[in-house]
């Protein structure tokens, strides 16, 4: 049975997987790397699948749909995300009555992705072409439907979906999340099968990289968040250390050339003692690679350290305000005095940082907004980026912005910028969202157009031009926006 697995195409280059799915102004692309896993799922049940990135391999819409009629599918997973929703059934709905009028198979339609696990009844309300929604982590989900299809069984009992039946909404209890995820394929296995791995950049790191993860969930409760709250939860689960550095090893062989690996955890450091066991374990096999991972900023100095020698690079962080009242109000859990010791452990210990920073939290203002930006400033990461809030369903952010009166619009295009730059639309009785997007793009000018941060990067490259690569690349992209003659009133 033939499965066609799609993230599709939506102004051009749209990075739909990354938390604020969006066209970036620094050239990011994330890979689709839940339809990756999810793929090594199905070829390991012996399905045949077909992976296509349409944002990475610039494939318009005519394009997939020429595919999708030559591969003949029997189930067609589409990916979504917030500000594609509208796009993305569309799509799902044009592959759907392709075979009409021909010898195709009718294929069985799945959106996956946190935003329909969050608005399961309402995308199926949108749509009489889209037979089912997965809820959640969907591997095993749609490795059920593809088993049903081909054995012609009912939906009724594969837990996680939501579908129609008779007109009316059914939705199936939740699936359970996967507690062994070693029994998962390497999801860089299905990179070096269906894609091309030099399409996919990440601003702040070296390019080529192949991105994996070693878990999934966080515990932590940043109310914005999307990932923890609408796809894969607050249980937090591992594979064995044994498993993710097999993986790496299997990486820096089939991968080349290949300059870094990225840990897309919510937070790879969460458990010290297993992070300590993960860095011993890359000495002990002598594998030589950088990397970098997503972390929180309250890691000490002696497993900063560690980590170093064991080939990690960088750290990208979310200390999104620097003042305190505003990191409780996002329910952040750290202290300022916490991110100051972190970054200055992290510079000690010879670990980049890419500081995230978030604007229009509870309580947000022009004068807080201000602390964030100096402390953006006095922390000086290697690179950082400011984002307005953005609030998507499944979130405890979106339901105070709903709730509050402060969501000015319910039609999700509006997410976006009609060049698929992100947008906001959120307005407090503070601030209003183009206060808020303004900021942003003045924080960034701020930041980046400092003597001291010319002179130190001038340095960088200097003494590493394999860094100077990275950053002359994402600088050529970014500088765009740079360039602006709007001002900030204070």
């Amino acid at each position: 049975m033939n499965i066609l697995m799609l993230n599709p195409p939506f102004k051009g280059k749209f990075s739909r997987e990354q938390r604020s799915p969006a066209v970036t102004k620094s050239g990011t692309l994330y890979y689709p790397m839940w339809l990756a896993y999810a793929t090594g799922v199905l070829e390991q049940e012996g399905f045949n699948v077909k992976l296509i990135d349409a944002p990475a391999s610039g494939i318009d819409e005519q394009e997939v749909i020429k595919i999708a009629s030559e591969f003949n599918p029997a189930l067609i997973v589409v990916d979504t995300s917030t500000p594609s929703i509208y796009n993305d059934i569309e799509i799902g709905e044009t592959l759907k009555k392709l075979s009409k009028n021909s010898k195709l198979l009718t294929p069985v339609i799945a959106l996956v992705g946190p935003h329909v696990s969050a608005t399961a009844e309402e995308t199926l309300k949108s749509s009489n072409n889209i037979d089912i929604v997965c809820r959640g982590e969907y591997d095993y989900i749609v490795r059920d439907i593809a088993r049903n299809i081909e054995q012609g069984k009912d939906l009724d009992e594969i837990r996680g979906i939501s579908f129609k039946r008779n007109g009316e909404i059914v939705h199936n209890s939740p699936q359970e999340f996967i507690k062994d995820l070693d029994a998962i394929p390497f999801v860089s296995k299905v990179y070096k099968s269906h894609l091309d791995y030099t399409k996919y950049f990440y601003a702040h790191s070296r390019h080529p990289i192949v991105t994996i993860i070693g878990g999934r969930g966080c515990p932590y409760r940043c109310f914005f968040c999307v990932y923890p709250q609408a796809f894969s939860s607050r249980s937090i689960r591992y594979r064995s250390i044994k498993n993710v550095v097999d993986e790496l090893e299997f990486i820096t062989k089939e991968f080349k050339p290949l300059k870094e690996i990225m840990f897309e955890d919510d937070t790879l450091v969460l458990n010290r003692s297993r992070c300590k066991e993960f860095c011993q374990e890359i000495l002990k096999r002598n594998i030589k690679i950088k990397w970098s991972a997503n972390s929180r900023a309250d890691v000490d100095f002696d497993t900063l350290k560690l980590m170093r020698k064991a080939g990690c690079r960088l750290f990208c962080v979310g200390f999104e305000s620097g003042n305190q009242n505003i990191l409780d109000n996002m329910h952040k859990g750290i202290s300022l005095e916490q991110m100051r010791q972190f970054a200055a452990d992290s510079k000690k210990a010879g670990i980049l940082i890419h500081g995230c920073f978030l604007v229009g939290n509870p309580g947000e203002t022009k004068n807080t907004m201000l602390n964030t930006l100096e402390f953006a400033k006095k922390l000086n990461p290697d690179t950082a980026q400011f984002f307005p809030l953005m609030v998507y369903p499944g979130t405890e952010a979106y339901e105070w912005a709903k709730s509050s009166g402060y969501l000015k619009t319910t039609n999700y295009s509006d997410w976006l910028t009609p060049e698929g730059l992100h947008n906001c639309v959120v307005d407090s009785d503070n601030l209003s969202s183009e206060e808020l997007v303004e900021f942003c793009d003045y924080a960034r000018r701020e930041f980046y157009l400092r003597s001291q941060y010319f002179f130190e990067k001038s340095i960088q490259i200097i003494k590493n031009p394999r860094e100077g690569k990275r950053v002359l690349k994402s600088f050529k992209t970014f500088a765009k926006y740079l360039i602006t003659n709007k001002k900030v009133k204070k």
